[in-house]
């Protein structure tokens, strides 16, 4: 099963959430801390307690990466653990000239087995094409984010009338040959949500935002279900995850990721 399958399954089911596994051991619940491997052990239990009910894992590298070469064998385990019918998105942001992007994507898709990636498309296509290059893989590439930097670039004006971020999703549709493509959009521009949906066409979309960066989710998903279309994730990281911060913490989170089921079946259903 490719990567695009796993989503469309997913999503078919009407699953819809990405659990964020941004784990910070700052964070963890006490009785975790004190454990022999805190991170994994924390990590294993909210894919025990999440994975019947979430469209994908997202797993942000630098969280990883940070802790050396300890880091990165937690980051392997926690993949691993994964049931693979899920999709998982290492969420790296990666965009570089070609040859080193042909080397992050053999580790991304090869060493670490992710079914999909972040990507930065400012460098151009050439910069994408070894990722674009794995057909059975998935690519969500930045086009509005969910930051207030989102200003900065990605709403500029340009000549041609368009604005930046409206730009890169043209060009993604253009590179899109392989069916491999999709966008990142934030939640939190949720007018610019609204226009530009049916501009996405057949982009599956990745939204961060919701929660603590303050995107809704109502409006999420109202905006997919006027345009009769299923194929997006939501991300949600902290308010999942870090839902309790006692020996609760798993159920917790099972407890959270039915209630934003629960949620969204209820606006696809009015």
């Amino acid at each position: 099963m490719n990567a695009l399958e796993k989503l469309v399954n997913k999503n078919n089911d009407d699953k819809f959430i990405c659990v964020g596994l941004d784990t910070d051991f700052d964070k963890l619940p006490l009785h975790i801390k004190s454990s022999a491997n805190p991170v994994l052990n924390f990590n294993k239990a909210i894919i025990d307690s999440t994975s019947e009910y979430c469209a994908a894992y997202k797993l942000n590298f630098a969280f990883y990466e940070k802790d050396g070469e300890e880091g990165l064998k937690i980051l392997l385990e926690t993949i691993s653990y994964i049931p693979s019918n899920i999709l998982i998105i290492a969420d790296a942001k990666y965009g570089d000239i070609g040859n080193t992007s042909r080397m992050y994507a053999k580790s991304v898709f090869e060493h670490y087995n992710c079914d999909a990636v972040t990507l930065n498309p400012l460098m151009g296509k050439d910069s994408l094409e070894p990722f674009l290059d794995y057909s059975d893989k998935l690519n969500f590439i930045l086009a509005l984010t969910s930051n207030k930097g989102a200003n900065d670039f990605e709403k500029l004006k340009l000549d041609n009338g368009k604005f930046l971020y409206q730009q890169i999703i043209e060009k993604v549709k253009e590179w899109n040959l392989n069916n491999n493509c999709g966008i990142v959009f934030g939640a939190t521009n949720g007018e610019e949500l609204k226009e530009n949906i049916n501009f996405f066409e057949t982009l599956p979309v990745l939204l961060p935002g919701i929660g603590a960066q303050g995107g809704s989710l109502e409006d999420v998903v109202k905006s997919f279900k006027t345009v009769n279309r299923k194929s997006f994730l939501i991300n949600v990281s902290r308010g999942i995850i870090y839902k309790s911060s006692g020996e609760d913490f798993a159920e917790k989170a099972r407890e959270e990721i039915l209630r934003l089921n629960n949620e969204i079946d209820k606006i696809l259903n009015l």
